[in-house]
């Protein structure tokens, strides 16, 4: 009787011992997996997150690196100007054609060295986009002040910036004219719009803690580049700060399209490989009742470059800046989608 009851009791806690050790690892999947997906949800949608760096910043270009990064200028008291916004991380240079012709058809042409880019890296590392907008915005109130007529360009973050531009004064007395925005990122790590650019992405914030930075360095041209590409004039490498503030900043552009209200030209080339052509795709979802002129493009894949500052390469430059002129003009492209 002793022995039965013996085994019993072994049974019993054995069997204790097996269900408590199933629910414990069930509770500690279940733990893992909320950590993970907070982890992934505290990088990628940035919660809590803002750009502490607000002191606003003052252009000196006296401190540029190189003469290709100083700003481009047409004023010629003309009722029409064009400000186009530089992309990320480069400097206006990449605007030397197309600004000119701007000039040429009759529009005053303001393209813009936004402060520290151009400058130092340790300068140019410690600034956000908060700072670099804040620098824009002033700088297109002044000329609305001033002009008649403005239009807005940008490429790649100068477009995200022309967007984040017409959201805020679509509708009010300061609206602008028109719009063109080329290879524009509305999206940068978005799971849910199918749109990945750097798996990195979704572990900056944690990473900014122990890295600051990645490469960083100075570029004044590119040897082994071609098509204008090898012209290309700004910075390599990785600043963490500097992708967990854009893609902050482009989560916020995203949401608030829907506020845009001015005439637009977009464009995007299927091969981008730096900002993915889904953008294109989201940003006509939520501004399709504004786009005048929509281009999809696909460039020579022999180029040597990422097809993404289309109006820096000599091969494409001269059919797309005319299609910007036709519709900065009122006009349309014949080669509307």
């Amino acid at each position: 009787m002793f022995c039965f009851c013996k085994h019993f009791v072994s049974a019993l806690f054995l069997q204790l011992y097996f269900s408590l050790s199933k629910d414990y690892i069930f509770f500690m999947a279940f733990i893992l997996a909320a950590a993970v997906i907070i982890f992934i949800w505290w990088n990628a949608a940035l919660p809590f997150y803002h750009d502490k760096n607000t002191e606003k910043l003052v252009s000196d270009e006296s401190k540029c690196f190189s003469p290709r990064c100083r700003s481009i200028i047409y004023d010629k008291g003309r009722d029409y100007a064009v400000l186009m916004i530089h992309g990320y991380p480069t400097c206006p240079n990449m605007y030397t054609y197309s600004a000119k012709r701007l000039d040429e058809a009759g529009f005053d042409v303001f393209a813009p060295l936004i402060p520290t880019f151009g400058a130092d890296v340790s300068q140019f590392s410690k600034t956000n986009y908060t700072q670099w907008f804040s620098f824009t915005d002033s700088y297109y109130l002044d000329l609305r002040k001033r002009y008649r007529h403005i239009a807005v360009l940008g490429v790649s973050m100068g477009g995200a910036m022309t967007l984040d531009l017409a959201e805020k004064y679509s509708a009010t007395p300061f609206a602008m004219d028109r719009i063109a925005v080329i290879s524009a990122p509305v999206a940068y790590n978005c799971l849910h719009r199918g749109v990945i650019t750097n798996p990195l992405g979704y572990f900056a914030r944690t990473l900014n803690i122990f890295i600051k930075s990645i490469g960083l360095g100075v570029v004044d041209g590119r040897s082994g580049a071609d098509d204008g590409n090898e012209e290309w004039t700004g910075y390599k490498g990785i600043v963490m700060l500097h992708g967990i503030s854009l893609t902050k900043a482009f989560n916020r552009i995203r949401k608030n399209l829907n506020r845009i209200r001015v005439p637009m030209f977009v464009m995007h080339d299927r091969n981008d490989r730096t900002v993915s052509f889904k953008n294109l795709a989201i940003i006509e979802k939520f501004c399709k009742d504004n786009i005048v002129v929509k281009r999809e493009v696909e460039m020579d894949s022999a180029f040597r470059h990422s097809h993404h500052s289309l109006l820096m390469y000599h091969s494409v430059q001269k059919e797309y800046t005319d299609d910007i002129i036709s519709f900065l003009k009122g006009g349309k492209s014949g080669k509307e989608e």
